[in-house]
């Protein structure tokens, strides 16, 4: 198989961070004065920030413009991103391998570009991408193909050049019904493995036991 660009989503597949954004919509609304409804989670899991503020203003009346809406969130996870949030088990020697085989990578990412690369630089990895493309900056969330789409023609790919890694359903089945090669990553966070199953062009359930990846890949 020939990859001309791979694309990697930040949280829950490169880094173990969806903790964070479990709870980062109520900690929010919350520091607003607003008691989140139990179905929050679920009602802004596929939304891009902006996205996610226009819901707050209709739903909560949240009486702030969307950019200050999305500053807010952005510095509810700003800390953890900058300085706490880590890479998962393997992903480095994964990455490295990756790179030895001459594959441009790049992120693909519904937060904000400059955690991104705090947190690379931090963690020392920032030597293996070529790009960051954020919703924001592309302006559409995955529950959209643009953000892929983007990232394929810098790289002047195509879709059968191009991988896409993600861990949650809707961005597999975005990235899938638009014509990508994907691959799943298991994140405990998503509580939908099988239905990820039948989406996905492979799946990685372990950064650090890749073995049938390198197959896949290699057939």
């Amino acid at each position: 198989m020939k990859i001309k660009c791979a694309i990697f989503d930040f949280d829950g597949t490169l880094f173990d961070s969806m903790h964070i954004w479990a709870n980062v919509g109520e900690i929010y609304l919350r520091s607003l004065g607003k008691e989140p409804k139990a179905s929050l989670r679920e009602d802004v899991k596929t939304l891009s920030l902006y996205q996610a503020a226009y819901y707050f203003q209709k739903e909560y009346d949240v009486a702030l413009s969307a950019d200050e809406i999305v500053n807010g969130i952005n510095k509810t996870i700003e800390h953890f991103n900058v300085y706490e949030v880590l890479p998962k088990p393997g992903v480095c020697e994964f990455l490295d391998k990756m790179k030895q085989l001459n594959i441009p990578m790049c992120i693909a990412t519904a937060i904000d570009r400059a955690q991104v690369i705090a947190a690379l630089k931090r963690c020392k990895m920032e030597q293996y991408f070529d790009e960051v493309f954020t919703s924001i900056e592309v302006g559409s969330g995955k529950d959209e193909p643009m953000i892929y789409r983007k990232a394929m023609e810098y790289f002047d790919a195509d879709y059968s050049t191009s991988l896409v890694f993600e861990d949650a359903l809707y961005a597999v089945q975005t990235a899938k019904r638009d014509g990508f090669q994907v691959v799943a990553v298991y994140d405990a966070s998503e509580t939908q493995q099988e239905e990820i199953r039948k989406f996905c062009d492979f799946y990685l359930s372990d950064f650090e036991r890749p073995e049938d990846f390198w197959k896949y890949i290699f057939a």
